[in-house]
């Protein structure tokens, strides 16, 4: 009687998968006779890309950060020399908040009409954001440029700060992903390479299976 098909059986290296990890994971690099020249460029390139990131990341965080708060702190001075805090007056009642008391209320503004003397000493009146189911005639102060329109507050450290780190996060953010960019584009020509030899390959065995004898 013809003897079954055996099973599978794992290589006998599965069985000392624990001890052999770390050449499991860089299995692209250790030698076998299955590795191709382009596993062992991928490999390279994804260490050299990791290492690259790993050091034009905070390079990157600190250049542009510097700069970022460079920029943020001259604008800050601009501000603070083309602005100034008017006292104003509500033309009409803030509306009131449906839920009075509560959480929200506390953090909601309404637009509401307010009349100032802009720096030049002329009466003008326009919309600023104030507290809920403030009355007619109550004065708040608001912020005024110097063609008279109303406008923020020069911006704050913390907002300097927050802005700078912003950018800081964001610059790390896009090295990281040119890196991965150039990591997916060198995987994409290597795999194109692949399918190359591997179609010149199969040309020249393809006879031999397909050609009766």
């Amino acid at each position: 009687m013809a003897r079954g098909i055996p099973r599978a059986q794992p290589p006998p290296d599965a069985l000392d998968a624990p001890d052999d990890l770390p050449r499991f994971v860089l299995w692209r690099m250790r030698r076998n006779p299955l590795r191709r020249t382009t596993d062992l460029a991928q490999a390279w390139i994804a260490l050299g890309l990791f290492l690259a990131v790993l050091a034009a990341a905070p390079a990157a965080m600190f250049l542009v950060g510097d700069t970022a708060y460079r920029h943020y702190t001259d604008l800050a001075e601009h501000q603070r020399q083309t602005r100034q805090r008017t006292a104003a007056v509500l033309v009409h009642d803030a509306p009131r908040h449906p839920e009075p008391g509560s959480e929200e209320e506390k953090r909601t503004r309404y637009p509401v009409e307010v009349r100032f003397t802009d720096p030049t000493g002329r009466p003008r009146t326009a919309k600023t954001d104030v507290v809920p189911a403030l009355p007619a005639g109550s004065g708040v102060d608001v912020w005024t440029a110097t063609d008279g329109t109303i406008t923020g507050p020069p911006l704050t450290a913390d907002q300097i700060r927050s802005r700078c780190m912003g950018w800081a996060i964001v610059s790390a953010l896009a090295v990281a992903a040119a890196g991965a960019g150039a990591y997916g584009l060198a995987c994409l020509f290597l795999r194109r390479r692949n399918l190359a030899a591997w179609d010149i390959a199969w040309a020249g065995t393809a006879p031999r299976w397909t050609t009766p004898t």
